[in-house]
């Protein structure tokens, strides 16, 4: 095959593929699309590069992306250069005062800007926000059910859940073409500010939001049964199941249970995918195969 052949080739591939996204773009066009952006993809270059550059793509083509990010490793390498170590309880990071003020620096601070840069850069208009602004969320003390004694509830300090969302600064950044990224710090009614888990905010802000989506970055490819095989289809039924057989557990724990919450109140598909994919959001967004795992409503 000469070079204007392999050309030709090359350009009829980008064609079909553009053209396996126009239905897509036109079911979601208007739709919010909230994405948890997390794992790998948050510390590869490369793969943050790539992410910025989808979400952009999204916003211009119509959709309303609302970006969520955590920050573990980050906050990891800062406590570790101050001498101090994470403790997790059942995949919940134990969070005293000290820790709270370097949560807040690596979360509200460095990772916010940073993910709001690479989306400016890309050609985007995002906002960084934490929980704090506009009112967004309000949050109270979490308490975590003991492994060992299930009527036991364990104090991890300075953790939240969310006691409510007040979605006027993202409808009203979303209106005026700006696409939000949230930080998981929330105030609570006294307030004590709290360290949410990531994807419990992303989770929550789905349901207030109505999203058409929610989209949860990982390091796997997926949800996987025991024997490591990807579950590409699920449903809240199943879920419990896989849950109770120990399918389920440890840090995945926290993503199924905001994605199950999100699936239960309307959001109509919410996805695991891998991260480490480069684009992983635009195929599982716009193309026929998808790269994860989908939980739908129904």
């Amino acid at each position: 095959m000469n070079t204007r052949a392999q050309a030709g080739s090359g350009a009829v591939d980008q064609a079909r593929i553009l053209a396996e996204a126009l239905p897509y773009i036109q079911r979601f066009h208007g739709r919010t699309i909230v994405i948890k952006f997390g794992g790998n993809a948050m510390i590869d270059e490369a793969l943050k590069g790539a992410f910025a550059r989808d979400v952009v793509l999204l916003k211009l083509v119509g959709m309303n992306p609302v970006v969520v990010h955590g920050g573990g490793p980050q906050i990891e390498q800062l406590l570790s250069r101050l001498g101090m170590k994470g403790e997790f309880v059942q995949g919940m990071r134990v969070t005293d005062a000290q820790t709270m003020d370097v949560v807040e620096m690596v979360l509200g601070g460095q990772v916010n800007k940073e993910v709001v840069e690479l989306i400016n850069q890309a050609g985007g208009k995002a906002v960084g926000l934490t929980g704090q602004d506009g009112a967004l969320i309000r949050a109270r003390k979490m308490l975590v059910p003991s492994e060992i004694n299930k009527d036991e509830r364990l104090d991890i300090g300075q953790v939240g859940e969310i006691e409510s969302i007040d979605p006027g600064v993202i409808s009203a950044l979303e209106h005026n073409g700006f696409i939000p990224v949230v930080a998981p710090i929330a105030t609570g009614s006294d307030g004590t500010t709290y360290n949410i888990n990531a994807d419990l905010v992303a989770g929550k802000l789905a349901e207030v939001l109505r999203a058409e989506k929610l989209v949860v970055l990982t390091n796997t490819p997926g949800v996987l049964d025991k024997n490591g095989k990807l579950l590409s289809g699920l449903t809240p039924r199943k879920i419990d199941d896989l849950v109770a057989k120990g399918v389920i557990s440890g840090g995945m724990l926290p993503k199924i249970a905001s994605v199950l919450d999100a699936a239960r109140a309307g959001v109509r598909a919410c996805h695991i995918i891998d991260g480490r994919v480069p684009h992983a959001l635009l195929l599982e967004v716009l193309t026929d195969a998808g790269i994860g795992t989908v939980i739908r409503s129904k």
